[in-house]
Parts: structure tokens; C-alpha cells; sequence
């Protein structure tokens, strides 16, 4: 995830698909990638895409989890995962502990992310705090890991599951290629699999604007900011399915990026419909990071997250051009939104 509790100043926007340098070519790894595959994309460059997708879910158990009571975090949790349930989409979903911790309501919030495993869903370690790689330091940030692991994997235990993926906040993946290689280690070490993300229309952005709008019952702009993010997230999966095919030859398996806001809750619904006309089918996470795209040489470091597109362009010394420009008009009204202050 990009933006912390939907509180992230909008101002650095504008600095979160800012491309770094390019890298040194990896020429001769990626013939040999791309010699290993060639047989599997021409066939399927004939015919028609079969286009999948994992759905992943960050900030648990809300993303303005500090602004919410435990009651209506709950509620919009059955909300949000009542759509997935109904629908049959599987889905995991990635946990800050620290925001189960209010006083008065630890007991109560941390039946709202068991809410998650009951329903038949996986959980996976998003830091503690959702602390990003890049600025607190790879020490910090491992203890982070590991105190982020207390709550999630006790609730896991109790449906004889693991816990086994992890995700970046902010996709902050290291400043340098010695750090993200020593964070990459650790994690295998502690049994995680990364999660990456190809596909992430910002929702946390749109959260914003929406639940502030949604608290005031202004329905008009609330009904404009779906209209917005439905029309950018559709914009997004075709820059992305068409960024694949240059890329890898072929459109891989992706993975959505979604956030644990009122949007989503309220709207998923329609956000299902607008990936289904695209031709899309909903998978596993686990089958998602079966596709042999996940396996590209990436040597990606940067002082901002991205997506695993952009890291396999960057690392072939091609950074990607033409993303779709995310709505201004949101991020001023998100700039203009006075901050709450945090509850303890």
C-alpha cells in the first residue's frame, strides 16, 4: 500500500510513479528468460488472452482504522467481504497489528480481522505499523515484521493455516540492492513469500475523499468519485495488460491491489464488474505467483514503491511511459480534507 490509514499527505502524490534512474541492463539474463518461454507466448500470443487476477487486500483491519470505532470497522468488513463471499472471489487480505490496538476495543477489533479467516479468506504480515523499508531501516523494519506476525498468526493456527505472505507497505522494496537482497532474505527465512502487485489503481486515494464525503452525506460527489475510480481502474488494467505484453510477450497472471476502505465495502461489487468485462477470471494469490513472470530477473531499487511491471522495465533499463494520470481534481480534494486527529 501507498498511503498509511488514507492519511498520507496528498502532496507527495505526485511523487509515487516517480521512475529513478534506469539500472544497468540484465541484456543476458533476460535472452535467456526469454528463450526458456518463447514456445509458451507464441501460442498464446494467437489467442485470446486468458486473463487472470488475484485480489489482494492491504491495511487490515481498516485502512482509517484510527478514525473508526470497532463497530464500524466490523461492519464494513462483513460489508466488503460479504461481496467476495457471495460473488466466490478468493482473496487475502494484509495486516497492520498496531491498528488493533485501541483501548477499549483491542478484543473487539481483532474479531473483525477474524472476520477474514471465518469467511473462508487468507491473512498475510504487512509490518506492524506499516512501515515502509526505505525509511525506517532494514533492523526497524525486521522487528517490525515480527511483532506485525503476534495477533495474525494466532488467528491463522486456529484454522490450521500458516502464515506465509508478506506485502511492502508503500511497495517500499530498499533504497539499494544490498538492502532489498538482506529484507528479501529474512523474510524466506521466517517462511514468507512477497506479494507483489501489478495492477493498483489507488483506491486509498479515492478512500479519502469518499469516506469524508460519505460521513457529510454528500451522495452527489460520492457517486462521482465512483464514476472516477471505476473509469481510471479500467485505464489502468488496459496500460497494464498492454505494458505486459511488450514486456513478457504475454499477459501474466496480475494481482490486484486493493485497500480495506468504505469504497470498497460499499462498491466492490461494481469494481468486480468492471474487471469481468475485461475478461477477466478470479484466482488464488498462490496461483497468481504460480506464472513464470514472477520469476523475471528484477533488480528494482528506488526511493519510491512501485508495482513488479514497472520493476521488470526499470531492470531492463526501459522505464515504462504513458500511465494513465491519475485524476488531479481527487487529489486537491484530498489535500483540502482537515486531518482528525488520531485517536489513542
Amino acid at each position: 500500500m501507498r498511503g498509511q490509514d488514507n492519511q498520507q499527505d496528498a502532496s507527495t502524490v505526485s511523487k509515487a510513479k516517480r521512475v529513478p534512474a534506469s539500472h544497468p541492463r540484465r541484456a543476458s539474463r533476460w535472452v535467456i528468460w526469454a528463450v526458456c518461454i518463447f514456445a509458451g507466448v507464441t501460442t498464446r500470443a494467437a489467442t485470446q488472452p486468458d486473463r487472470q487476477v488475484a485480489i489482494t487486500i492491504d491495511d487490515l483491519p481498516a485502512g482509517n482504522a484510527s478514525n473508526m470505532s470497532a463497530a464500524e470497522i466490523a461492519d464494513m468488513t462483513s460489508r466488503l467481504l460479504a461481496t467476495l463471499r457471495e460473488q466466490k472471489i478468493p482473496a487475502v487480505g494484509f495486516v497492520n497489528e498496531r491498528k488493533l490496538y485501541k483501548m477499549g476495543e483491542v478484543d473487539e477489533r481483532i474479531k473483525a480481522l477474524a472476520m477474514w479467516l471465518d469467511s473462508g479468506f487468507e491473512l498475510g504480515n504487512h509490518t506492524f505499523s506499516h512501515a515502509s523499508l526505505n525509511q525506517v531501516g532494514l533492523k526497524a523494519w525486521e522487528d517490525e515484521i515480527v511483532q506485525g506476525e503476534t495477533v495474525t498468526r494466532m488467528l491463522l493456527a486456529q484454522h490450521n493455516m500458516k502464515l506465509r505472505y508478506f506485502r511492502h507497505p508503500y511497495l517500499d522494496t530498499g533504497r539499494d540492492l544490498g538492502t532489498r537482497q538482506e529484507a528479501e532474505a529474512y523474510l524466506v527465512a521466517r517462511g514468507y513469500r512477497i506479494a507483489p502487485v501489478t495492477v493498483d489503481a489507488w483506491d486509498w486515494m479515492y478512500a479519502r475523499v469518499y469516506e469524508d464525503a460519505r460521513k457529510r452525506g454528500d451522495t452527489a460527489l460520492q457517486q462521482e468519485l465512483l464514476r472516477s475510480y471505476l473509469t481510471y481502474t479500467d485505464a489502468v488494467f488496459a496500460y497494464d495488460e498492454q505494458l505486459s505484453k511488450e514486456l513478457v510477450g504475454y499477459e501474466p497472471k496480475q494481482i490486484l491491489l486493493l485497500h480495506a476502505n468504505q469504497v470498497e465495502a460499499d462498491h466492490l461489487g461494481e469494481l468486480l464488474d468492471v474487471v469481468r468485462k475485461r475478461g477477466y477470471r478470479f484466482i488464488t494469490l498462490e496461483d497468481a505467483l504460480s506464472d513464470q513472470a514472477y520469476s523475471l530477473p528484477d533488480t528494482y531499487i528506488g526511493e519510491e514503491g512501485t508495482d513488479w511491471l514497472d520493476h521488470w522495465a526499470i531492470t531492463r533499463g526501459k522505464p515504462p511511459q504513458g500511465r494513465p494520470v491519475f485524476p488531479a481534481w481527487v487529489i486537491e480534494r484530498a489535500k483540502s480534507i482537515p486531518r482528525p486527529p488520531t485517536a489513542p
